[in-house]
Parts: C-alpha cells; sequence; structure tokens
C-alpha cells in the first residue's frame, strides 16, 4: 500500500465512524460536560444534584426536612419528606416514571409540564446524571400511600420498578448512590464540603431542617441544620466569622414579588475596608453574579447618594460616591428565585435574565430608602463609612497619579526586574512571580523566553487584607505587580488588558513560601478577583526531594511520590530535600518546574466565594483569637509536610 493511499485512509470521514450513544452512555463517555469536572468537586456535585431535587420540594411546600448520610460503604444517600415521585407509567416513553427520571436526560418536573413553578436544576440534568455516574443505585420512593423501589447500576436498571407494600405513613423520596470508582479520581466525600454546602441550603430556606450524618470512622457523627432567620442569619453568620465590628447592629432585610420573580437581600456593614456580597438563583450560587448582583449595586449607589444629599452631609454639587465607596464593609446576601432561570454557563456561575435586573434594582431602590427614612442613625451611620471610604479612594487616586508620574502604573513603563518573554500573543504567555532574587536568577536563566516572564519579589509584600488601597500602592512590590500585569487595580482594572495568560506564583515549599502565597493570593482576591474567576491564577510546585542512583535521577513532589521514587530507584540511591528554589540550577529548575511538559500546576479557582472570604478574613485578617483558633481546630501537625494536589488541578500531571 501506498503512502498516499495510507494517509487517504487514515483520514477518511464516512458514515461508519457516526457513533450513536444512546441512554445514558454519553454522560459516561464525557462526564465533564455535566457535572464540570471528575475531581473533588464534581464528586460532591452529585450530592448536590439529588439535594436540589429535594429543596425544589421545599420551594415548592411540600418538603421541611432532608436527611444527608455518607455510608461507610462508600455509598451517600438523601432523604425527604416530599411528594415523592408519580408512581405511574409515563405515557410518552412506556416506562414507569421514577424509571424515566433517573434514566432519561431532560426528563423530570421541571420543562413545562407545571410540577414545579421555580427550580434550581432545570439547567442541569440532575438524577439521571448522578445515576449514570454512579456505581450503583437505590431508590425508594413512598408516594399516595404506596411504597416502590428500583435499582440501577451504571445507570442500567437492574431491578425493576415495583411496588413493595404500604408506605406506612411516610412520604417522599430515598435515594442512595455509590460513586462510580472508574469514573472519578477520588470516591471519598469530605463531611466539612457537604456541611458547608448544606449550611448554605439552609441558610437560603428559612425553616427546612436539614441532617447531616457521617458513619464513616470510629466515631459516627450528624449535624443539624435550621435557620429561622433564614438569609438574615446567613449575613449574622458571615459578619460573625469575621470577628469585626458592625456599623450597625440589626440586618436590612429586604424582600418582594413581582409575578412569579421573588427577592430576598439581607445586608449589614461591618468596620472592614472589604465588601462580601454572595448571590444565588434559585439556591444555586451564582459565584460570579449576573443581572441580580448588578440591580443591588446600582440601586444601593443611587439610594446612599440621594440620602447623603438628602440629610445635607453631601451639597448638592459634591461629587457622587461611587459603588466601591458604598460598598465598603458591606456584607450581602441577594437570593432570587424565577422561572426559566437563565445561567451563562452549565455549572450556574452567572445570571442572565435581564428582567430581574430592574426588579431587584426597584426593589432595593424603594425598600432601602424607606428603611434609611425610617432609621435615621443607621443611614448616618452608612454614609459616614461610605464618605471615609471616599476619602480613602481619594488618597489611593493620588497614590496612583504619583506612581504614575514616575511611570509606575503605565503600560509604557515595565518594572526595571521584569524579564520580559518576547511573544506578543497574550494565550500564549506566562509571568513566574518567583520569591527572592537568587530564585529569580536560576529562573530567568532557566526559562524559555519565547513565552515565560519572571517578576522577582524581594522580601514580603504588605497584607493586602488589613490595608486600605493607598497603603497597597505604596506597596514597591505590589506596584511593580500591578504594573506587570497590566491591568490596573480597583475600580480601573481591565482584564482586557491582561499582557499574561497564566500568573504563576511560585515560591519556596517552606512557611515563609506559604506565606508569600498566601499574602500574593489574598491581594489577588480582594482587588483583582476576576483574575482568578477567570482561571488565570496558579501556584506552582517545585520538587520537595531529589532521588538520585548513578545517572538516573527522580523528582518526588511529595511524600507519596517520594515512596514511589525511592522504589524506582533501589538501593544504593541518594536522597536530597529541597529548602528552597535557590538550591536548584536553571536546568533542574526548568526541567521540575517550568517545563509545561513535566511541571505540575495548581490552578486557583473560588469554589465558595463566601467561605474563600470567610477563611482569608480569619487568616490574613488583625484578629488574632479567631486565627488560633481556626489553625487549633483545622490543623493537622501529625501530617508530613507535603504539598500534595488534587489530580483534577494538575497541569502535565501524568
Amino acid at each position: 500500500m501506498t503512502e498516499d493511499k495510507i494517509l487517504k485512509e487514515a483520514s477518511a470521514y464516512n458514515d461508519s465512524q457516526i457513533q450513536v450513544l444512546e441512554g445514558l452512555e454519553a454522560v459516561r463517555v464525557r462526564p465533564g460536560m455535566y457535572i464540570g469536572t471528575t475531581s473533588a468537586r464534581g464528586l460532591h456535585h452529585l450530592i448536590n444534584e439529588i439535594v436540589d431535587n429535594s429543596i425544589d420540594e421545599a420551594m415548592a411546600g411540600f418538603c421541611d426536612k432532608i436527611e444527608v448520610t455518607l455510608h461507610s460503604d462508600g455509598s451517600c444517600s438523601v432523604r425527604d419528606d416530599g411528594r415523592g415521585i408519580p408512581a405511574g407509567i409515563n405515557a410518552k416513553v412506556g416506562k414507569p416514571t421514577l424509571e424515566v427520571v433517573f434514566t432519561v436526560l431532560h426528563a423530570g418536573g421541571k420543562f413545562g409540564g407545571g410540577g414545579y413553578k421555580i427550580s434550581g436544576g432545570l439547567h442541569g440534568v440532575g438524577a439521571s446524571v448522578v445515576n449514570a455516574l454512579s456505581e450503583w443505585m437505590e431508590v425508594e420512593n413512598c408516594h399516595d400511600g404506596k411504597m416502590y423501589t428500583e435499582r440501577f447500576e451504571k445507570g442500567h436498571v437492574v431491578r425493576e420498578f415495583r411496588e413493595v407494600g404500604s408506605s406506612e405513613g411516610k412520604h417522599g423520596l430515598y435515594v442512595r448512590f455509590k460513586p462510580d470508582a472508574t469514573i472519578f479520581e477520588e470516591t471519598d466525600f469530605s463531611f466539612d464540603t457537604v456541611y458547608a454546602r448544606m449550611r448554605e441550603q439552609a441558610f437560603l430556606n428559612a425553616g427546612v431542617k436539614i441532617i447531616i450524618n457521617d458513619e464513616r470512622g470510629e466515631e459516627p457523627k450528624t449535624a443539624t441544620l435550621h435557620y429561622e432567620g433564614g438569609i438574615r442569619s446567613f449575613v449574622e453568620y458571615l459578619n460573625s466569622v469575621k470577628h469585626c465590628n458592625m456599623i450597625h447592629p440589626d440586618v436590612i432585610y429586604i424582600r418582594g414579588e413581582k409575578g412569579d420573580l421573588t427577592a430576598e437581600i439581607a445586608l449589614q456593614y461591618n468596620d472592614t475596608y472589604a465588601d462580601t456580597i454572595v448571590t444565588f438563583a434559585n439556591n444555586m450560587a451564582t459565584i460570579e453574579g449576573g443581572t441580580h448582583e448588578v440591580g443591588f449595586k446600582t440601586a444601593l449607589t443611587k439610594v446612599l447618594n440621594n440620602y447623603a444629599r438628602k440629610i445635607k452631609v453631601m451639597k448638592p454639587d459634591d461629587k457622587d460616591l461611587t459603588g466601591d465607596d458604598v460598598r465598603e464593609g458591606l456584607c450581602a446576601v441577594i437570593s432570587v428565585k424565577l422561572p426559566d432561570a437563565q445561567f451563562e454557563s452549565q455549572t450556574k456561575a452567572k445570571l442572565g435574565n435581564s428582567e430581574i435586573r430592574s426588579f431587584v434594582y426597584a426593589l432595593v431602590s424603594e425598600k432601602l430608602d424607606e428603611y434609611l427614612e425610617e432609621n435615621p442613625a443607621v443611614g448616618k451611620a452608612i454614609i459616614e463609612k461610605a464618605i471615609a471610604a471616599s476619602n480613602a479612594r481619594e488618597a489611593a487616586r493620588k497614590a496612583r497619579e504619583a506612581t504614575r508620574r514616575k511611570g509606575a502604573l503605565e503600560g509604557f513603563s515595565l518594572p526595571g526586574k521584569l524579564a520580559d518573554c518576547h511573544e506578543k500573543s497574550t494565550e500564549l504567555t506566562e509571568l513566574f512571580l518567583v520569591e527572592g532574587d537568587s530564585a529569580g536568577g536560576s529562573a530567568k536563566d532557566g526559562r524559555d523566553s519565547r513565552y515565560q516572564a519572571i517578576l522577582p519579589l524581594r522580601g514580603k509584600p504588605l497584607n493586602a487584607e488589613k490595608k486600605r488601597l493607598d497603603q497597597v500602592l505604596s506597596n514597591e512590590e505590589f506596584r511593580s505587580l500591578i504594573t506587570a500585569l497590566g491591568t490596573s487595580i480597583d475600580e480601573n482594572f481591565n482584564l482586557a488588558n491582561l499582557k499574561y495568560n497564566k500568573v504563576i506564583i511560585l515560591s519556596d515549599a517552606d512557611q515563609d513560601g506559604a506565606h508569600i502565597r498566601a499574602i500574593l493570593l489574598t491581594f489577588f482576591f480582594r482587588y483583582m478577583k476576576e483574575l482568578i474567576l477567570n482561571g488565570h491564577v496558579y501556584i506552582g510546585t517545585p520538587p520537595l526531594y531529589k532521588v538520585q542512583k548513578g545517572s538516573k535521577v527522580l523528582y518526588a513532589y511529595d511524600d507519596k511520590e517520594l515512596a514511589k521514587c525511592i522504589k524506582e530507584a533501589g538501593k544504593g540511591y541518594t536522597l536530597q530535600r529541597y529548602k528552597g528554589l535557590g538550591e536548584m540550577n536553571p536546568e533542574q529548575l526548568w526541567a521540575t518546574t517550568m517545563d509545561p511538559s513535566q511541571r505540575k500546576l495548581m490552578q486557583v479557582t473560588i469554589e465558595d466565594a463566601a467561605l474563600a472570604d470567610r477563611r482569608i478574613t480569619i487568616l490574613m485578617g488583625d484578629k488574632v483569637e479567631p486565627r488560633r483558633d481556626y489553625i487549633i481546630e483545622n490543623a493537622d501537625f501529625n501530617k508530613p509536610d507535603n504539598f500534595e494536589l488534587p489530580e483534577g488541578q494538575r497541569e502535565g500531571a501524568k
């Protein structure tokens, strides 16, 4: 056969190459399309999908108790006291309705059939996806006084739907499933992760009781979550973990309805400099905000400016307070419910419905204005806080102007210590933030200068959690970083001007290195959050160990890999533990930490913006006691000193 013929046949595209995946096969072949990832995040998404169905029952007014149990065999069960699933035969498919719900994509009571007016699970495909990605699933359905069961394995029916007798007064749905270990990178559920999500749902659905049981381990544990105060309790909780002082004692609560639209907003000001705004649509966390957040922010700025002039704290011709001014120290939770919620991604990160923006704007404009009129002391305290923020913003502006005159924040003048790359296409470029001049020198010599830039950081930058923007801008390291990135900062931040696609923090694998990472991540979180939200921030992971036997050299990034390397090397090896990046020569640094084909990068994400905010406040804030308590409660000092990465967040991991 000639070479041309081989190539022609290899490139042939015909009918036989078109695959048709039936039923839930598509989910198992491409799970990431349905749950985002097969890492720990995707694993816990399975629980969320089942619980979301129970929450939908609660929102419809038919469920007030949900019980989640983590079983010792690795399975998870969710039980609610809702209506259960209708027990008849679906006319369109000719199968039991329960079987249809758990085996057919886009089947359920949320697609215009009238079963659910409001739903958080419409955009996802819920129960059927969980079934497809489970080794097995058992369903027990109590409906209209009778109990029905069905069993599935990998999405297929193995014990057909059948009635097993009276429900004995019980009603609702019980689903137990075991994630498929051939699909997921890990199948061990985290109690803390489940607890955080369930606590969030309990806050959002006032009066609903959520019980979490963990039967694993020597001592089973149970937690009950029940908040009659709803999102008001949520705001109180968020502020309590900040260990800050309140500007006004009571949480401001706003609620309104218009047709099928409902909005709840709770807010309270504290004496910190950062704002915390957590948003939800149909009980789904919208970590990137959306139209409901825009409506709230716009109304808040308008109302407070008008009120400041009404009480004559500001003159008619004074400059308006900006959005940043009126949000300094704000803690707010926004929860909207609406039919046909439109999200900008499968992960429901950002709400896109235009009608909700005008609805929230009008609601906040009216109700917040009324509240301030009725509570003048609260209104005055909020305005004074905003004016103080405005004065600080003006100081920051002057600091920016001063640094611009010196060429520090302008794109024309790059910091002198930056070793830039040659590539002009941002998509291909990387910026390494390297701890110290010594490591910076090795990184400069070892890099691929075509697309890798190096910015050495001398010493530790300021802790941005404890400083206002004008103080942050006075720090040389941060000014150099802002200039190098090209995005500017704060109200002038523009992601479109980002000069590097990947911003990689590269520090030593010791306490000082961890502190520098935390400081930089705090800065990005507070002042350049869009960098994280859009997936531009990474942590580089240099190896901890070098194992050598003769000419054979192996690198280990954690203790698990060290054990493997030692086994592979056999007797007679030498072991070196790296104390810092400066101990590596340029060739070693390239081979282990900078070469895209070999390195391991951890992408920084914000799974839960509220949780991230709480942890940063506790760990980087100026209160010692909560930081000490958090470390005592969460640190395991018996663990070896390693930095093992989740498989789903590794770049170049084999």
